[in-house]
């Protein structure tokens, strides 16, 4: 029982097996990527984009580990690498990594608004964070619907919570606008040609692309599916959180299915809260084996898919 054994705990090794796993992935992807330039400018995006992708997944375990969404152990951060590994397009997709690391700096301060200290600035925090990601892509503008939520559930009679959002996005739109007249492009033509939306789904590269999609949807409605009816169960001091999660999730897929260029890899919006329903989900099961099963499962299935795809990237190059 390698897997359970190795993830049930919060231990350095966790962390070391799961960089290792990550930069194994990421350095294969990258000597098969044909669009990767060996140039410094090309090395230095590349550096710095890898850098946002562990900082990523780093802010992912803090989040469950600060607010508690799990138990003590290293399910939902496994489950997070595994859906990394199974979309391997995340890896060369920059606005993703982009808005997807911001959004997780808005969740985290949504998630911290629940000890109603200092409240007004995690609105103000959450709501900068995400009109930045917006920037990259542009339908994180639903991740107000969350913290629209939050608003609700704690401190909806106060009018300044509801307004400070507006002072966010006036900030985050005075700094683009005088970015737009340096750089030399219409503001209102971005923002023009930024929210469009798509809703065809034709756009798969190879079969195997289509597969992962069938995988992580099946994954997810029952990961999804199990919260749900197993939510009444949880104590209702935390029915918040995992409301808060649940939307997360539907807000996820709600970027994927809004988004004009579409790709596996803006799936990752979806990734934080299913691997915290996965998590969730392990920890439920009674017999160790079926966890080890389940982990194993996901594992193979992510590397033998991420496996397959490169003699066809190679055959593209």
């Amino acid at each position: 029982m390698v897997l359970n054994a190795l993830f049930e705990k919060n231990k350095p090794i966790s962390y070391v097996a799961i960089a290792l796993l990550l930069f194994v992935v990421y350095a294969i992807d990258l000597s098969v990527e044909p669009d990767f330039t060996h140039t410094l400018l090309g090395w230095l995006k590349m550096v710095s984009l890898s850098l946002l992708v562990v900082v990523s997944v780093l802010l992912v375990q803090f989040i469950i580990y600060k607010n508690k969404l799990s138990e003590q152990n290293m399910y939902a951060l496994f489950f997070y690498t595994c859906f990394l590994i199974l979309f391997q397009t995340f890896f060369n997709n920059s606005s993703a990594i982009l808005g997807n690391f911001f959004a997780l700096l808005a969740i985290r301060r949504v998630f911290s608004m629940s000890s109603l200290v200092q409240l007004k600035l995690k609105i103000f925090d959450a709501s900068l964070w995400i009109f930045i990601a917006v920037i990259f892509e542009p339908w994180c503008i639903l991740y107000l619907v969350l913290l629209f939520f939050c608003i609700v559930w704690y401190r909806s009679n106060d009018y300044k919570n509801w307004l400070i959002p507006v002072v966010s996005a006036t900030a985050i739109s005075t700094i683009f606008y005088t970015y737009s007249l340096f750089a030399g492009f219409s503001f209102f033509g971005f923002w023009e040609e930024h929210f469009t939306t798509d809703f065809n789904f034709s756009y798969f590269e190879n079969t195997y692309q289509n597969i992962a999609l069938a995988v992580f949807s099946s994954v997810a409605c029952l990961f999804f599916f199990a919260k749900i009816m197993t939510i009444r169960n949880i104590p209702l001091s935390e029915h918040h959180n995992y409301y808060k999660i649940l939307l997360c999730f539907l807000i996820g897929a709600g970027i994927y299915v809004l988004s004009d260029d579409k790709n596996n890899g803006l799936l990752v919006f979806c990734f934080f809260p299913l691997a915290v329903l996965g998590a969730n989900y392990v920890e439920r099961l009674p017999k160790i084996w079926i966890k080890e099963t389940v982990l194993v499962g996901i594992l193979i299935i992510s590397l033998v898919i991420f496996i397959l795809q490169i003699p066809l990237i190679l055959q593209g190059r």
